[in-house]
């Protein structure tokens, strides 16, 4: 698992719905006739005849126009405590605002979300020219139906929903498995929806890893159809290990990105022997080439094609097993990872699956003598690394328990009235959530959010900071990133020793189980020491977080904060100190002769002597 941290993923339907509530002007609503909602009628969810005439109201004047009114039935049942009712009526507003949103803006701010992740490959790049129309011009009137009738489909498609999801192409998506069997669809719904959020930009170079040639591996997804109605069939006629009706979009997404072709997958089916409860046997199948991994050049795969087929039959590296295995899961309806991680001596790739119990196993191929201590896998539905902490709420499935469905409730008013200017209510329904859920993550994101607005002193915000990280003492990512907020609040108002002492701590109690997560809180100071204090200090620093944590380190500490700091010694023309600096990595990582980490360490002397 990877130990990087980075602010939680906000969904992206509150900044499209503050989007189209500011551009809801009064003429605009003077000259359409409204739809009226009596308070008797907010005490429970919509009913279908009121539903219809929502959509009628939205087909003919705009879905704007009907915005306004499902937000304020929503609020209101929401304050009789009709939780039920607020869900399903806040719901209707939220499609309103997303049918209603123009492509231009809507463009706008996923251009902004893309770069902002990184995810600017020329494959999604380019000059985008998009219309004024409303992005749910890509539903039908029966579709907009669909969604708005079913409560269940609903709440897992608002709470998927990323940023980085190009809606029009997920909408067009949906659109069209729906269009094709509409009973079909509602069996599969959510595994509609992973498609959908997984297919709606083309995979980045990088995936599903590097070690193989764009001619060996094309990187293509299919036509949407063709995942579903395969995986459908094989559901129904019980070749899957899962039943994938009984599996939400947030684990199916890791079956439907297959990078193998479909009939590559089929033959798997027939080639890879093993039960669920035995798959990690399918990375063992691919015989370890040793001759490889003795040449530099031989370490990617190149000439033949990629299949499955062929990894099989010739061999390969770690990075060939790993892939094989998690492809052949795929086939199986298994969620599975593909891990590429750190070790002790070299790098390693592994892969993790989703068990019979629905608990993921995370280190089939993952050897306990190479001391791994870090890997990083890809949500391909933002193709950006997964997080630790999503990895165990995976795991722990709790987000379809009730409790937390009434945790995300409270959030999602929370959220809105940050949004519409009322810090103290979003602080009291922010509280409330956390309170059914302490794992509710963007909830306890709009409390802090809320106590800022409202002018609570640092130290009352430090509070909750604090209270935060112990309510995710069983994620350290999380917790780490909550207590650097700390220490950052601390420094910002000048107690900057207490502010040291406790990122000291934070990485000294971080050495065992989660080094890496010790070594990015190391490599935190050491930015530090560069960007505040003279070379004689920087070295200082580094020579002691090196003795701190360097004894029993590998690559990971050799890539975070050796050679960051000999480069950052080489760009001021202190070649000899970096070379130094490199030595004393050397004998204190005890780095070990004809070794992939002594390479790496000769590389980079060689780097430096240039």
């Amino acid at each position: 698992m990877s130990g990087a941290m980075s602010p939680p993923r906000r969904p992206v339907v509150p900044t499209l719905l503050a989007l189209a509530l500011a551009v809801l002007a009064p003429a605009a609503v003077a000259q359409a006739v409204p739809i009226s909602i009596p308070d008797g009628e907010t005490r429970d969810p919509p009913t279908p005849e009121r539903l219809r005439e929502i959509e009628a109201a939205g087909e003919a004047s705009g879905w704007l126009t009907v915005a306004l009114p499902l937000r304020n039935a929503a609020q209101r049942a929401y304050k009789q405590d009709r939780i039920a009712a607020a869900d399903a009526w806040f719901h209707a507003f939220e499609w309103a605002a997303l049918f209603s949103e123009p492509e231009d803006r809507f463009f706008a701010n996923w251009v902004d979300a893309m770069q902002s992740y990184h995810l600017n490959y020329p494959a999604v790049s380019g000059d985008y020219q998009p219309s004024k129309r409303p992005i749910g011009i890509n539903l039908s009137p029966e579709m907009k139906h669909w969604v708005l009738s079913n409560q269940a489909f609903s709440e897992e498609f608002f709470s998927i929903l990323q940023p980085v999801d190009k809606l029009p192409t997920v909408f067009a998506i949906l659109e069209g498995l729906h269009r094709r069997d509409p009973a079909k669809f509602a069996r599969y719904s959510s595994l509609a929806l992973a498609i959908a959020v997984v297919y709606d930009v083309p995979p980045p170079p990088w995936w599903p890893h590097v070690q193989v040639s764009p001619e060996a591996l094309s990187r293509k997804l299919p036509n949407p159809a063709a995942p579903f109605d395969w995986l459908t069939h094989e559901d129904m006629v019980g070749h899957t290990y899962h039943r994938l009706t009984r599996l939400r979009a947030e684990e199916l997404k890791f079956v439907v990105d297959a990078a193998a072709p479909i009939p590559e997958l089929a033959w798997s089916q027939e080639a890879v022997p093993y039960p669920l409860d035995a798959f990690d046997g399918a990375y063992q199948m691919v015989k370890y080439r040793t001759d490889r991994t003795a040449t530099e050049s031989m370490m990617t795969w190149s000439g033949q094609p990629y299949t499955l087929q062929a990894i099989l039959a010739e061999g390969g590296i770690c990075v060939d097993q790993a892939y094989f295995a998690s492809e052949a899961g795929k086939a199986r309806g298994i969620p599975t990872l593909l891990f590429l991680g750190s070790g002790q001596d070299g790098r390693h790739a592994w892969f993790g699956f989703l068990d019979a119990e629905g608990k993921w196993r995370l280190d089939a191929g993952r050897y306990a003598e190479q001391r791994l201590v870090t890997g990083n896998a890809v949500d391909p539905q933002t193709w950006s690394v997964i997080s630790d902490h999503e990895l165990q709420f995976l795991s722990e499935r709790f987000r379809a328990l009730p409790s937390y469905m009434q945790s995300r409730v409270h959030e999602e008013f929370a959220s809105d009235f940050l949004r519409a200017g009322y810090p103290d209510l979003a602080a009291r329904a922010a509280r409330t959530a956390v309170n059914y859920e302490r794992r509710n993550l963007p909830a306890w994101e709009t409390l802090v959010a809320a106590n800022a607005k409202l002018g609570l002193p640092p130290s009352s915000q430090e509070g909750v900071l604090r209270e935060a990280a112990l309510a995710f003492t069983r994620y350290p990512d999380l917790l780490v990133w909550y207590k650097n907020r700390v220490c950052q609040s601390l420094r910002a108002r000048g107690e900057t020793s207490l502010a040291d002492y406790e990122e000291r701590s934070i990485a000294e109690s971080l050495k065992g189980d989660r080094a890496d997560l010790a070594i990015q809180q190391a490599a935190q100071i050491l930015s530090r020491s560069i960007s505040t204090q003279p070379i004689s200090d920087q070295i200082a620093t580094y020579n002691a977080i090196l003795v701190q944590f360097g004894h029993g380190a590998g690559t990971t500490f050799f890539d975070e904060i050796v050679v960051a700091f000999a480069e950052h010694l080489a760009l001021a023309h202190m070649s000899a100190q970096a070379r130094d600096a490199v030595e004393r990595a050397r004998e204190v990582l005890d780095v070990q002769p004809g070794t992939q980490f002594a390479l790496d360490v000769e590389k980079l002397m060689t780097r430096l002597q240039n």
